[in-house]
């Protein structure tokens, strides 16, 4: 019955083991994937931040940079405390296999002992062949001789498996120490992060401090930025009128390139390539409520992609540009029109291309504008016809 038993518990531990490290290692792999990503994130933030930290004021460029690196940094520690909560999992699986293999190992070794001596009272003061030759006939000889193999064998057979359950506690034993290793090293990595999350989190509260100090400033900057924006969907507006009048002439080939233009960039909302190589959204699309300024709203048409200085800004589709220029409080501007969709490229410091020219994806289209506190934001906005689009669900996440 223990020979069965433990070749059984055997064949269930390890198919148990197997299909939770499956699983535990999918999992594991996706927080390590999670992991990268944030690291990338806190590292950009951090690049952007010494940008507008060499100023040497406090800025909205700077308190968005950090927020961002806080975000970053706790969704990390979010991810480590995962990742330890699978290896305790793990740890405490694993320990009901070493109780269960030493408790197996145990009684075998009880059993191998009790068959040993066993035979030795059977066999005291007789040898095997007098066993065997002291048979009443030749039947009973054979039927002893089985006898005297099968015994032997089970005793083998006891000895194998003693030997085998050994080997398998002995590896238990090594998986779970590696485990308590890996587990102590993520530890370490998560106090080390919470450490750095309560530094940053220190630095958020005295520049909003001193930002708050900087109420009139701040509210005149959103005065500026509501004057740019009405100025910009005049522009905006002016640009979509003279687009439908065209399109009320167009030729039939012409609607219909439009058309299978216009088809071809709805199939990427979602994951359209991003205007900048790096950066993060700084401003959300819609009404937001305003980053220091108490009951204070602002609404935007689009987002704000905070960038490194000198960042490239790329079409994000093919198209058509419709129109560059200048606005004040935008700088300059370029929009592409892309079938019935507009995206609206402001707050650039140069132009790369002309009105008319036609614009593949990830073509150069100018450079982003950094203002006097250092900050480099790239406006960017999806229209469809009048309406004004969230551009998030249209580029890739990132």
């Amino acid at each position: 019955m223990r020979r069965s038993s433990t070749a059984l518990f055997l064949f269930l531990a390890f198919i148990c083991c197997l299909s939770f490290d499956s699983f535990a290692q999918k999992t594991k792999n996706q927080l390590e994937q999670e992991k990268k990503e944030n690291l990338r994130k806190i590292a950009e933030a951090e690049r952007i931040l010494n940008e507008t930290a060499d100023e040497k004021k406090a800025t909205l460029g700077q308190l968005q940079a950090l927020n961002q690196q806080i975000n970053a940094r706790e969704s990390l520690i979010r991810s480590i405390g995962s990742e330890i909560k699978i290896l305790d999992s793990e740890i405490s699986d694993l320990r009901i296999v070493v109780n269960s293999l030493q408790n197996d190992l145990k009684h075998l070794k009880e059993e191998y002992a009790e068959q040993i001596y066993s035979s030795y009272k059977a066999n005291r003061g007789n040898s095997k062949l007098m066993f065997l030759f002291s048979a009443q006939n030749f039947n009973q000889l054979l039927q002893r001789l089985k006898y005297l193999e099968q015994y032997a064998d089970a005793r083998r057979l006891q000895a194998e498996q003693i030997e085998v359950v050994a080997k398998e506690l002995s590896e238990q034993r090594s998986r779970v120490e590696a485990k308590r290793t890996e587990q102590q090293t993520l530890l370490n990595q998560q106090v080390r992060e919470s450490r750095k999350l309560a530094s940053s989190k220190k630095k958020q509260s005295e520049l909003v401090a001193q930002l708050t100090k900087k109420e009139r400033e701040l509210r005149k900057e959103v005065e500026d930025r509501k004057a740019a924006n009405a100025r910009l969907n005049t522009l905006i507006a002016k640009i979509i009128e003279d687009e439908v009048r065209k399109s009320s002439t167009a030729s039939t080939a012409e609607a219909a390139s439009s058309a299978e233009l216009t088809r071809l960039f709805e199939s990427k909302k979602n994951s359209l390539t991003w205007p900048v190589g790096s950066g993060f959204i700084s401003s959300k699309f819609g009404k937001q409520p305003h980053p220091v300024l108490k009951r204070i709203t602002v609404v935007n048409d689009g987002v704000g992609i905070q960038t490194e200085k000198d960042s490239p800004v790329k079409a994000v589709f093919d198209g058509e540009v419709t129109l560059i220029g200048t606005i004040q409080g935008k700088n300059n501007i370029v929009v592409i029109r892309h079938g019935d969709y507009l995206t609206v490229y402001a707050r650039l410091k140069t132009i790369n291309v002309k009105k008319g020219q036609r614009v593949k994806a990830n073509d150069i289209i100018g450079e982003v504008f950094t203002d006097r506190d250092g900050i480099s934001e790239l406006e960017f906005q999806v229209y469809k016809g009048t309406t004004k689009l969230n551009p998030e669900n249209w580029l890739a996440l990132k």
